[in-house]
């Protein structure tokens, strides 16, 4: 079980409280208990704009996926048989992926680096990695909160590897309890692997029922289901 951090000092607004762009609040700290807390509520941290203070979002619409609803096309399916599927083994490692500064609209800096490595030694936020001939291809990381996954990034070097570690992570949350991931916001490219949109007020609904699910048995395991 993760370990609950102190908590927040902090006191967010509603999340109604927001602006067209969905950001709700500057400021605060990236202490595990606050960002733990954000996304309780609904919000999560980003910066406003490179190296600037930290923004807290809460888009309308918000970008899910049902785990039940991953679309997995034969070209995909084809490829994660190529791969090894390995939980919480390179954490860092992903986030460096996700972190390339050579990537277009990089947004993870050293704050977000050092706020979810500590979040991943609490037990909170995890690595969903593909493998191919035991080298790191891809994979993505994010928050595990009883029921909710909230995805931050993903990244890959071989084609397919990204898409596939979110497959294997729709696959792999999937046992019977309320289960959700959350993107954020949808894109074309998203929406072609099952990603929807639905309002902050349903997304907010939702979320209440679902971090009351039990924490998944999909964290504890090395390797992921096949």
């Amino acid at each position: 079980m993760p370990t609950e951090p102190p908590p927040t000092p902090w006191i967010f607004p509603s999340p109604t409280e927001v602006d067209e762009s969905g950001l709700v609040a500057v400021g605060a700290d990236l202490e595990p208990g606050t960002i733990l807390a954000a996304y309780r509520r609904g919000f999560f941290p980003m910066a406003v704009e490179s190296g600037g203070p930290i923004g807290w979002w809460s888009p309308d619409p918000r970008g899910i996926l049902e785990p039940d609803a991953m679309h997995v096309s034969r070209s995909l399916r084809r490829s994660m048989r190529r791969f090894e599927f390995r939980v919480d083994t390179a954490f860092d490692d992903v986030v460096d992926g996700c972190a390339d500064p050579a990537r277009p609209h990089g947004w993870i800096d050293d704050r977000i680096r050092a706020a979810y490595r500590r979040l991943h030694e609490l037990g909170w936020a995890h690595s969903v990695e593909t493998w191919c001939e035991d080298q790191l291809v891809g994979g993505l990381y994010g928050l595990g909160i009883g029921g909710l996954f909230a995805a931050e990034s993903k990244f890959h070097t071989m084609t397919d590897a990204s898409k596939a570690a979110l497959a294997a992570l729709a696959s792999g949350i999937i046992d019977g309890h309320l289960r959700l991931i959350d993107v954020q916001w949808r894109t074309d490219h998203l929406a072609s692997l099952g990603v929807v949109e639905i309002t902050r007020r349903t997304y907010l609904r939702r979320l209440r029922e679902v971090v009351q699910s039990p924490d998944s048995t999909f964290w504890h395991s090395n390797h992921a289901p096949e």
